[in-house]
């Protein structure tokens, strides 16, 4: 009965959600520097009281959780279900060629800019469902809670601060992945390493490397320079990366050193396999060079023993494993930077449900420390609910009813806000099969998917809380 009286509600509400969503995607909500009721910078905090305002206009009761979070609630009743996504956005980056990314564009039934994925479309499609339970009259006997974050894509320090105020519900999801239901997320383990020697004057020698942007992406570019060998000198050895690997090289004459740049393809670090890393690759051809010998050029040649390119699932590290429900173990070398006298590297490991400390973080550990590299970092559990629970089994209901597919749980490698909440999982708002192009280029939503979300979601609120 619920089901044609949503149908009916949300005929006519595409433009409202549209325009909403533009709303928010207009506001560049990357993390900038703190500031009083703005722990994360301006740009999330603009981007809170935007959506905040929307929830207002929608008959949602609002609260403003000291900048760190924003709560809409349907009711003054007990929460029965939590819906928990993020406003914050990673850097715009590169290579946009649809429109700019804070200059939201509706292009072939789509909307395009930072955020329109994730995860502003996926809020707004979670207040537009709260909004049309309110409006259509519905007796309730719990809450829903739409908790807006500030944080996700920086370390999840909105939420942390949230919860620990406050209690979890019964039941939380996440529109902040895709469909069906995500239930398990593997664990992470992202140490620092670093080293450090006496300056070396003995040519030919590594001046600088600068590899990789952000821990969580795999690098597409990288770059380094080296005293002491001409471009000509170099080139041969690159030739031979080259076709080993796939990674091209420019070079160029400045300041009397050869600067490298090497160039792959980025991907997310969850799934390493998808690109090609530049920076492993150009730490292949530093190796292959004739430098002078010394703690560097060791360094370096320890480097590509551990972390190799092309090797994705820790082989070399000697914690490569798997499972059925998470899949393998996934390493992603994505930051190192070396100086004239040392370095210092991260990594980013997804880990399943299989994976120990004792049998991943002490192992890569003493690997790293028996070759005289300072290391620290710990390692978190991976997240799993299971798929019996009532509360999954509503949620892929629902979804099959909806769409027709069949509902299934799915493990990912990467992270969601529901990673650290009992009971969590993500549920939406991308179908199986499309590319939204998540933190790259030109990202975008299709608009009916978050039609049929927000229309997926009424259902579940009114399942959960009726």
């Amino acid at each position: 009965m619920y089901k044609e009286q949503l149908e009916a509600y949300f005929a006519d509400k595409e433009a409202m959600l549209v325009d909403a969503v533009c709303r928010l995607v207009s506001i560049d909500s990357t993390e900038g520097a703190p500031a009083p009721g703005a722990p994360f910078g301006p740009g999330p905090a603009a981007a809170l009281e935007e959506a905040l305002r929307l929830a207002q206009e929608w008959g949602l009761h609002t609260t403003n959780h000291e900048g760190y979070v924003g709560t809409a609630d349907l009711n003054d009743q007990a929460d029965a279900l939590h819906i928990l996504g993020h406003l914050d956005v990673v850097t715009p980056g590169d290579g946009w060629t649809v429109t700019q990314p804070f200059t939201p564009k509706v292009a072939g039934g789509m909307i395009y800019g930072r955020g329109t994925d994730d995860d502003k479309g996926p809020m707004v499609a979670s207040l537009l469902a709260m909004k049309a339970v309110k409006d259509l009259g519905i007796p309730l006997k719990a809450n829903c809670k739409c908790i807006l974050g500030t944080n996700e894509e920086s370390g999840s320090g909105d939420i942390a601060w949230y919860f620990a105020r406050h209690p979890y519900a019964p039941a939380t999801f996440s529109p902040d992945a895709g469909f069906p239901v995500v239930n398990t997320e593997k664990g992470g383990m992202k140490p620092t390493f670093s080293k450090t020697w006496p300056l070396q004057e003995t040519l030919p020698r590594l001046r600088w490397l600068h590899g990789g942007v952000r821990l969580n992406v795999l690098p597409g570019e990288s770059s380094a320079a080296v005293e002491g060998l001409s471009m000509h000198d170099v080139q041969p050895y690159a030739r031979d990366i080259t076709a080993r690997t796939g990674i091209t090289f420019t070079f160029a004459h400045e300041d009397g050193l050869t600067v490298i740049r090497s160039k792959g393809e980025g991907s997310h670090a969850a799934w390493p396999e998808g690109g090609n890393n530049a920076l492993t690759g150009l730490v292949a051809l530093l190796c292959a060079l004739p430098l002078a010998d010394g703690p560097c050029k060791s360094a370096l040649a320890e480097l590509n023993t551990l972390l190799p390119h092309g090797d994705y699932l820790g082989r070399a590290l000697g914690i490569a494993q798997e499972e059925p429900v998470a899949g393998p173990l996934t390493v992603a070398f994505t930051l190192l930077e070396v100086t004239d006298t040392g370095l210092e590297g991260r990594f980013d490991s997804r880990v399943p449900l299989c994976a120990t400390e004792e049998n991943c973080l002490s192992v890569v550990k003493a690997a790293f420390e028996g070759r005289g590299f300072a290391f620290s970092g710990t390692q978190d559990q991976a997240h799993h609910t299971p798929a019996d629970s009532p509360f999954v089994k509503t949620l892929l209901r629902r979804y099959e009813e909806y769409t027709g597919l069949k509902g299934e749980c799915l493990s990912t490698g990467g992270g969601t806000y529901v990673h650290d909440i009992p009971g969590g999982v993500a549920f939406g708002c991308t179908l199986p099969g499309f590319d939204t192009h998540l933190h790259g280029a030109d990202e975008r939503v299709r608009i009916a998917d978050l039609m049929l979300s927000a229309k997926l979601f009424a259902h579940v609120i009114i399942d959960l809380c009726g």
